[in-house]
């Protein structure tokens, strides 16, 4: 609160001196915490414009306490706008202009280039989070008035998810701590048999790879040249096996291809196969909907993490079809999930009971619920078209740059979410992330994003290539930068990015980062290290 005192106090003397018509009021100076460390650190002295007398109170706050007003307290309202909308959502993500340190002591707001990871948590999906506790109690069987609300809520969000993806009543709901935990629970009860084919692709993540291909057998339908699904591959191999299930991504983490779900779950059904979507990386982007233009299109199951969705809470959700949820039985067993256990025989309940068991995380559902509100009033196609004005100007000012590679289409993106990954010829990817992190203040992904067969395609490399990464770490392993964004991004942090990597890539030359980082002197022992801990390439 002592802030807010300040900043009222700081506004009162400045209206004060105004309507006494003082010629030269006090220099105030608001802190701008979104310019350069060197600015944000800048002072203005405002001794020389205090007129107070020693033995007068001042009216006025200090130096230090002018310095603890910040840009972020003014530009982020704690109360809910009329409407959350693509131009005002950043002032309500939480952490936004919080500074981070860099390698030389100086302070600048992160520019957070990482959200296919995580995303910040949004204030009022905090607040909800937060209000909710006040009156939380066990969900389920609790005799409170506490117990009740808790329960009601708890349900209530499940309907609001299920209308989220445009869900019938062919469908239900069940809570998971995150995709990867879904995907694993749904394989857990639909493989039957190790002789079961599930078709997968190689664009995948591995949550939506080894979750099948640890239970059964698992094939693989092609990427091409720019990495998209080949559709006709999938059909091909639909013929040719007879798939249980389609496992398939919405959307790549890699390279941001969105994948045409319905026209998969219709080749699906044409050869008495099931789809299984992971959602991880749609549901924060673009509008997904369960249900296509005929039956035969209609998704069976879909998987996804509120977590990539403005609540980091732990929650995600599985939804799928009822009567096939019922027919099956996940490998987690424990308290909620039955309806008698006797000492040799036991009864479950149906979906979505049965997928439920152990005290749920009632955090994760009521922040998956508040996500979904702000995700529709600000609206799919205004957050489509926010996230390719960013990736068309990325991907143009990323052209600019000598020995720049960048992976997928780059002429035709209307089909990639805010996902843009790249490299550099002769600048090892390891070493410029880490600088564009401790010089610049931006936040990367470097890697290969748990997607190797993916990532390994996407920049030709060689089965001998690929078999010497094994037990190698860091700098030694191929990887990508991936940039990828929010509803909170900027064009300007675009350009701000753009503008200092031509520092940042001449910062990452290898023979620079083994003097000044490893603190090596030796030429000779330099190159060695080179040729043995950096590939160049990568």
């Amino acid at each position: 609160m002592k802030k807010k005192y300040i900043t009222i106090a700081l506004l009162a003397t400045m209206c004060l001196s105004i309507a006494a018509g003082c010629s030269q009021p006090a220099e105030q100076t608001v802190t701008d915490t979104s310019n350069t460390a060197s600015q944000s650190n800048a002072q203005t002295d405002t001794s020389k414009n205090d007129k107070s007398k020693p033995d007068e109170k001042s009216t006025e706050p200090s130096k230090n306490e002018i310095s603890e007003v910040s840009e972020t307290e003014i530009s982020q309202p704690e109360t809910e706008p009329e409407k959350y909308t693509i131009d005002n959502i950043r002032n309500y993500v939480v952490g936004v202009n919080e500074p981070v340190e860099l390698s030389d002591g100086t302070t600048r707001p992160l520019i957070n280039f990482d959200n296919a990871a995580t995303t910040p948590v949004l204030k009022p999906v905090q607040q909800a989070v937060d209000k909710e506790f006040e009156m939380y109690g066990s969900i389920g069987r609790g005799f409170s008035q506490k117990s009740n609300h808790s329960t009601e809520l708890y349900n209530s969000v499940r309907d609001k998810v299920l209308n989220f993806v445009g869900a019938d009543d062919n469908y239900t709901c069940f809570y998971v701590n995150n995709t990867t935990d879904g995907l694993n629970k749904l394989a857990s009860a639909l493989v039957e048999s190790e002789d079961d084919i599930v078709l997968s692709t190689r664009i995948e993540h591995h949550a939506n790879d080894l979750s099948w291909r640890e239970r059964c057998k698992t094939i693989y339908a092609e990427v091409d040249e720019n990495g998209r699904v080949i559709y006709d591959d999938i059909e091909k191999m639909l013929k040719e096996n007879d798939v249980k299930y389609v496992a398939i991504t919405a959307a790549s983490n890699v390279t941001g291809y969105v994948t045409d779900v319905h026209r998969v779950a219709k080749l699906a059904h044409q050869y008495g196969a099931k789809i299984i979507v992971d959602g991880a990386q749609i549901v924060a982007h673009r509008k997904f909907s369960m249900i296509g233009d005929t039956p035969e299109e209609n998704i069976d199951f879909l998987v996804f993490s509120a977590h990539k969705m403005y609540s980091p809470y732990g929650g995600g959700a599985v939804i799928g079809l009822k009567d096939v949820l019922n027919e099956h039985m996940p490998e987690f067993y424990g308290g909620g999930i039955v309806t008698l256990v006797k000492d040799d025989e036991q009864y479950y309940k149906d979906a979505p009971s049965r997928y439920e068991a152990g005290s749920p995380n009632y955090p994760g559902v009521v922040g998956l619920g508040k996500a979904i509100d702000i995700l529709q009033e600000i609206g799919f196609d205004a957050i489509e078209e926010h996230e390719k004005r960013l990736n068309r100007k990325l991907i143009d000012g990323l052209k600019q740059l000598d020995d720049i590679v960048i992976y997928g289409d780059t002429e035709n993106i209307d089909d990639r979410v805010g996902v843009v990954t790249f490299n550099f010829d002769h600048t090892n990817s390891y070493i410029l992330a880490t600088n564009l992190s401790e010089l610049g203040g931006v936040a990367t992904r470097r890697g290969a994003f748990c997607a190797h067969p993916y990532v390994w395609r996407m920049m030709n490399l060689t089965q001998e290539e690929i078999d010497s990464f094994a037990n190698c770490t860091d700098m030694n392993t191929a990887g990508m930068i991936r940039i990828s964004f929010g509803i909170y991004n900027t064009e300007e942090e675009v350009d701000e990015f753009l503008a200092m990597m031509p520092q940042m890539i001449q910062e990452s030359d290898a023979v620079k980062f083994a003097r000044e980082k490893v603190g090596i002197t030796d030429e000779k022992v330099i190159q060695d290290y080179i040729q043995e801990r950096v590939k160049i390439k990568y």
